[in-house]
Order: C-alpha cells, then structure tokens, then sequence
C-alpha cells in the first residue's frame, strides 16, 4: 500500500468535506455550510494565521485529515503549533496513518522554527488517545469554556 501526507488542492473538496463531516460526527456535532465554505478556503489560503491542511491518500483514496495552525504564545518567543483535527477514517485505521499525519505536522512545526505541538482530544476517545500517549505526552491541563 503506498501512502501520501500533502497539502489540501482546490480539488479534494469533496474528499475534505466527507472526512470532516465523519470527524464532526464523532464528536457529535455539526457546522453550516457557511462554515464548510469558508474553512475550506481558509485552509487553502495563503494568510500565515489561517490554518493549514493535510490529506493522507492511501493507495489514490483520502483517508485522512489533520489541520493545524501556528500561533503567538505570551511564554515564548517562537509561535507553537495547535493541531486541532486529525481523523482516519475506520476502515483505515490501524495502519499507522494517524501517526504519519501526526508526524507530517510535527515535520511542517520544525520547518517554521515552531519548537511546540499540541493538541485536545475528548477523554473518551480511547483508541487515539493510544496512538497519543505513544506519540505525545500528556498534559495536566484542563480546559474551560466560556459560558
């Protein structure tokens, strides 16, 4: 099986959009079509706060996505990196994707002189928090939202 980490085209469109469709389900939540609009041009934009976005294609199909962005952090010179989505979809996982696509982020965080990744994931989300306790190191930080 050959596998590919790039950068989003113009014409993965429809493939991004069933993976992030697949990937707001697992969390159990939506977003307008306004959303999908313009997260895919921002994606696909050239403005260093947008976010970035990679497909993994195994064997000429899409199978996975990571987004991540670079931003300012008040106890660093350097920006750090926030990977806010990754997904695999079920029937590919296990392969080692989520890793690859992980790892592509950490490459692209090297390259922009951005010494930090880090990420979130629900408590419950048991299988990848496997491949992250593998990949990563966990936090002690809580996250609160405003009300």
């Amino acid at each position: 099986m050959s596998l590919e980490i790039r950068p989003l085209q113009a014409s993965d469109q429809q493939d991004w959009h069933r993976l992030w469709t697949a990937y707001l389900e697992f969390y159990e939540t939506s977003v307008s079509d306004d959303v999908y609009r313009r997260s895919f041009a921002r994606l696909l934009g050239d403005d260093p706060q947008d976010f970035n976005g990679l497909l993994a294609v195994q064997d000429g199909r899409a199978v996975g996505l990571v987004h991540y962005l670079f931003h300012r952090h008040g106890w660093k010179v350097e920006n750090v990196c926030y990977l806010q989505d990754l997904y695999v979809d079920p029937a590919a996982r296990g392969a080692g994707i989520g890793r690859a696509l992980i790892e592509a982020v950490y490459g692209a965080a090297d390259r922009a002189g951005s010494p930090d990744v880090y990420w979130l994931t629900q408590d419950f989300n048991a299988s990848a928090r496997k491949l992250y306790d593998r990949i990563g190191r966990l936090s002690p930080f809580i996250k609160y939202n405003r009300k």
